[in-house]
């Protein structure tokens, strides 16, 4: 499977692509803890076979100190022990926005309750605008079959600064 197209290459793309990284920065600044949002990006990068954006996360969460032990269970974190219960509030958030043609109610009243209960407005605004982000560039890396593997921590932070 051969990269189909460029983005960085084309004009209109390049444009976007700039201004869709300026949002990411934002999140980054949020006060949403960094780890809550790299194992959240990870888990809907997962759901949505994202390779490109999978080795992106977990080099980043690795880079910032996450355990490979978080990292190896994030795809079956129901039945692990290793996440506090903001962080699986986080995670049933992110599958539950990600998997929205799976539920007929999207996120659940349940899932957005635990939310509500362990993040403030801010850290809420932040993962909400998280999932909806992580979403849209696995879709941009999918579509154009953005492959996974080359990606060194640091690199996306060194092309936006």
């Amino acid at each position: 499977m051969d990269t189909r197209f460029n983005l960085c290459e084309n004009e209109l793309a390049g444009r976007f692509a700039k201004r869709f990284a300026g949002l990411a920065q934002i999140l980054h600044q949020s006060p949403l803890p960094r780890s809550t949002q790299e194992l959240v990006s990870l888990r809907a990068s997962q759901i949505n076979g994202c390779g490109h954006c999978i080795d992106m996360h977990v080099k980043e969460a690795a880079a910032a100190g996450e355990s490979a032990v978080r990292l190896h269970l994030v795809a079956a974190w129901r039945e692990s022990t290793v996440f506090t219960e903001a962080e699986r509030a986080a995670l049933a958030l992110a599958e539950e926005g990600t998997r929205l043609a799976d539920a007929h109610e999207g996120v659940s009243d349940e899932t957005w309750a635990l939310a509500r209960k362990h993040y403030d407005d801010d850290q809420l605004a932040a993962l909400i605008c998280l999932v909806s982000v992580i979403n849209a560039a696995n879709r941009l890396a999918v579509i154009t079959h953005q492959k996974g593997g080359s990606y060194e921590a640091g690199m996306f932070a060194a092309a936006m600064g």
